[in-house]
């Protein structure tokens, strides 16, 4: 991540031989490289499965080689070096780009390497067979389409422009259209529907989630007769494009031209997709011509035993998705300030009272480890927003402005959104599901003690990234919650931890004006 924001491909512009090449066909290739990748998985889905499984077995007591780090590490050091002159424009030469090709290329193959034995990785290829070759003819297929399909931004740009025209000419007496500079709205709100306004992204988007969907669980579907949830789905996201552009048009006219252009037209689009994709994963699955009917159940201790993970799962996930779905909500709902915040709270605070039942049975002590660790990380988080941030952000002008009631209860909401729900949802899913699904199928299994690697990484990473440009704090956050609760096995560590690093930061927000950490 750090390389891709450092590295600019702009700057190999007007570069002639290998850099030239690096330049126009760059981007290109990592994206062939990543459909490859997952088109092979989709192809040989089956036999990877076999495969993979047993290499995890032969892999499961086997040490890193740290000698083929070491080497990674020396690869990555060269490249890095290498990229400073080559897109710094100091040398483009054909010799630094070859060079800067092959140390990258080595750098991860011996992080594969390192972490998994080459003769794991033929095993694997071998296992594939004609799989990689279709993977590679769709790959090429989808990048040259990819490239084809950007002619369509202006056409769908004029017939997005007709619909909404068509949805308020009966709402809007003052509403006037301009084709040619795609420019509609009234005398009082105005927008013009750019190509990026065209739907495009998002049908693409429904695109890829319904074909993956369709697939993945191909034996729930009735086919041929699944396939029209591809084109209805994508149909529908172009309606719903259409429909926001309206909808952002009246509220702007309204008078609340801040809600519009702020929370409303960044988050509609979302819920949009959203929308579909559900309609697609849970609406359409009830409907018999589309979804075959559910097989009977297994009977015994194996069905009563997928029944309480299903119930497990849904406790685990839901507080944490009910907070991203109101955030979604409240951010439309909002222009300058998101006053709506409220409902963040209101939405965890009602799935985690749907499950506790299921909470009941959780440990939720904590020592006084758990907040000590909480307060490491504020220290850590505040050294570290240097980097995030950059400067304060003064309170918001909505906020110093509004009455000091209000103030006064969006304050108490927002506190403890940060200190009793977002904790519980986010540990409940990070710490208390992520962590422990990476470790095996049946999480619930795993001990809240266990303690590997991978799941300790990768759940800690996914954590970071939620947090935007404050990833590395996320990321070392989330490591430091897993950890307290792996010491003591109870889930009860990390809530405590992430409530005092909220609580802290709240208190230095409010001490010190600094809404950036907010």
């Amino acid at each position: 991540m750090a390389l891709s924001v450092w590295i600019d491909n702009n700057a190999l512009t007007g570069a002639g031989g290998l850099a030239g090449i690096i330049h126009s066909w760059g981007a290109w290739a990592v994206r062939l490289a990543v459909a490859m990748a997952l088109l092979a998985l989709i192809f040989g889905e089956s036999r990877a499965r076999r495969e993979l499984s047993r290499i995890s077995r032969e892999c499961a007591g086997r040490p890193v080689s740290w000698r083929l780090l070491a080497g990674h590490a020396a690869a990555m050091g060269c490249f890095v070096a290498l990229s400073a002159r080559l897109y710094a424009g100091h040398s483009a030469s054909n010799l630094s780009a070859a060079l800067w090709l092959a140390f990258g290329m080595a750098a991860i193959a011996l992080a594969a390497c390192a972490l998994v034995p080459p003769a794991a990785w033929l095993a694997l290829a071998r296992s594939s067979g004609d799989a990689l070759i279709y993977a590679i003819a769709a790959a090429v297929i989808a990048c040259v389409l990819g490239q084809s399909f950007w002619r369509l931004w202006m056409p769908l740009s004029r017939w997005t422009f007709a619909l909404v025209q068509w949805m308020l000419a009966p709402l809007l007496p003052t509403l006037h259209a301009n084709p040619a500079a795609f420019l509609i709205g009234t005398p009082r709100f105005e927008v013009q529907i750019a190509p990026e306004c065209s739907g495009y992204e998002g049908m693409g988007l429904v695109l890829a989630f319904s074909a993956a969907w369709l697939w993945f669980l191909r034996r729930e579907w009735r086919f041929p007769n699944a396939l029209l949830l591809v084109p209805a789905g994508v149909a529908a996201m172009f309606l719903l494009n259409s429909a926001r552009i309206a909808a952002l048009i009246l509220i702007g006219n309204a008078g609340a031209e801040r809600v519009a252009m702020g929370g409303f037209h960044s988050q509609a689009g979302w819920l949009a997709f959203n929308g579909v994709a559900l309609g697609v994963c849970v609406g359409a699955r009830r409907i018999p011509w589309l979804a075959r009917a559910p097989q009977p159940a297994a009977v015994g201790a194996e069905s009563a035993a997928r029944t309480a993970r299903a119930d497990g799962t849904a406790a685990y996930l839901l507080p944490f998705l009910a907070v991203l779905a109101a955030a979604m909500l409240a951010r439309a709902m909002s222009g300058d300030f998101e006053w709506a915040y409220p409902l963040r709270v209101a939405a965890a605070a009602a799935a985690l009272w749907y499950f506790r039942d299921t909470y009941r049975k959780l440990d939720w002590r904590a020592s006084w480890q758990a907040f000590a660790a909480g307060a490491l990380v504020f220290a850590l988080w505040m050294a570290l927003e240097p980097l995030a941030a950059g400067h304060p952000d003064p309170a918001p002008a909505a906020w110093l402005h509004a009455s000091t009631g209000a103030r006064i209860a969006w304050a108490a909401f927002r506190i403890a959104g940060a200190i009793v729900t977002v904790p519980l949802a986010e540990e409940l899913a990070f710490r208390g599901y992520l962590l422990r699904r990476l470790a095996s199928g049946n999480f619930e299994a795993v001990s809240w003690r266990a303690f590997a690697w991978m799941p300790l990484i990768v759940s800690s990473a996914a954590f970071g990234l939620m947090h935007g440009e404050r990833w590395l704090a996320g990321t070392l956050a989330g490591a430091m919650y897993a950890l307290v609760q792996m010491r003591r096995g109870r889930i009860g560590e990390a809530v405590a931890a992430h409530a005092v690093t909220n609580a802290l930061l709240a208190a230095c927000v409010l001490a010190t004006g600094n809404w950036a950490l907010w």
